[in-house]
């Protein structure tokens, strides 16, 4: 967390600031409490020659060359030690990670927050993964501001990413991917076949097996898509979107439906508290048949449908947008409820697996695998969308959220 912490108070120091020298630079970082001035003035030993160096300056021009490699600030022509902030950092609301860099954003007990491209992080992962559960920019043929693959590299894309951590995954683990529906061919109202070359893609490279296709329907989604249902009327209004599990051993898969069971309706109680049904009856074709007593066993709830109505403005998302726009930080576009996120992590894990996300953005996974116990490690290229995801796991939000489920 301190790494990340020094890393943003340098940005905003050089954002607030029309010129700045080092010893301004290390003023301010004192007036924000991120480093003191015995940090600053201590010296120790360093390398071969064992040279007398103050740790905390090397540190802070470390973070120094990593804003000038992003483009985001440059030297003063003709000032020695003195820094600007550039005009494409002016402009900037993401600041992406450069290449090769992985930077420890925030850590909780349970997990971390990396800013850094996942192949960055996962690559050099020695632990075993239980699950994965992530949410990937669509191949659209506009991208969200924080942008992604061109649609005819997206499956190359994601591949990619995910291929570090199916190495790693444990006998019988998951890999859960949310996407979107709505991709078309370009200026028609048909729907690309990108799904479903991402299922086959992940047989044929990897060995997955696809164990479920859940249906997240939306009840809260906006009317769409525009152009085909709205105006050409093509189109029906979409209201769901498919969340792709696949494992490695399906026989040995550790998903378990008892861990997110639903309380039985109120007809179902009642056939419980009658010794189940009186009835004996069999559908048209004998397929089905129905016997007295069934249905009458006491269980502690009903094993869920895999279709799943949950709103994606949820309280969760909606306090961690406040508190960000509070902080000045951009809003993501595309978030996962907080309630999916917290199925899919019960359902498919077991308390204290490790959970990761590759492409965390504010970090909904991560939040859902901190409230149910489960160890995480979460990734994103955008250190905004890491500082908003950072609101979510304040001591008294997270307790009031366990409390609240």
């Amino acid at each position: 967390m301190q790494q990340l912490s020094l890393f943003e108070g340098l940005q905003q120091a050089y954002q607030g600031a029309e010129t700045l020298s080092q010893a301004q630079l290390y003023a301010q970082l004192q007036a924000c409490g991120l480093v003191s001035a015995a940090e600053l003035q201590s010296r120790r030993p360093v390398g071969r020659a064992a040279q007398p160096v103050s740790t905390t300056k090397r540190r802070i021009r470390w973070h120094q060359q990593t804003l000038r490699a992003l483009g985001i600030i440059e030297r003063v022509d003709g000032r020695r030690g003195v820094w600007r902030v550039t005009e494409k950092g002016r402009r900037s609301e993401l600041t992406p990670a450069p290449p090769r860099v992985a930077m420890l954003a925030f850590d909780t007990e349970l997990g971390a927050a990396i800013w850094g491209a996942c192949e960055n992080v996962f690559g050099r992962l020695t632990e075993s993964v239980a699950v994965c559960i992530t949410s990937p920019p669509y191949p659209i043929a506009t991208p969200r501001a924080y942008g992604g693959p061109a649609p005819g590299q997206w499956i190359d894309f994601i591949c990619r990413a995910l291929e570090p951590i199916v190495r790693r995954l444990l006998p019988g683990g998951t890999v859960a991917v949310n996407l979107g529906n709505d991709v078309f061919a370009p200026g028609s109202p048909a729907r690309t076949s990108y799904r479903e070359r991402f299922v086959v893609a992940m047989e044929d490279r990897f060995g997955l097996h696809k164990l479920d296709e859940v249906i997240w329907h939306n009840p809260a989604r906006p009317p769409g898509p525009i152009q085909w249902a709205s105006r050409r009327r093509v189109q029906l209004n979409a209201a769901y979107e498919p969340v792709y599990v696949f494992c490695n051993d399906p026989l040995a898969c550790f998903a378990d439906n008892r861990r997110v069971l639903v309380p039985h309706s109120a007809r179902q109680r009642a056939l419980i508290e009658r010794g189940g049904e009186r009835r004996h009856q069999a559908s048209g074709d004998g397929a089905h048949r129905v016997r007295p007593g069934s249905y009458g066993a006491a269980t502690p709830g009903a094993i869920p449908r895999n279709v799943l109505s949950i709103r994606h403005n949820c309280p969760d998302q909606q306090a961690m947008r406040r508190a960000a726009r509070a902080a000045g930080l951009p809003d993501h576009g595309a978030a996962m409820p907080l309630a999916l996120a917290r199925f899919l992590v019960e359902w498919l894990s077991r308390p204290g697996d490790l959970v990761v996300d590759p492409m965390a953005g504010t970090l909904t996974t991560a939040k859902a695998a901190e409230l149910t116990g489960r160890r995480w490690l979460a990734t994103d290229l955008h250190l905004e969308y890491l500082l908003a995801g950072a609101c979510r796991f304040d001591a008294p939000t997270a307790a009031a959220l366990a409390a609240g489920g």
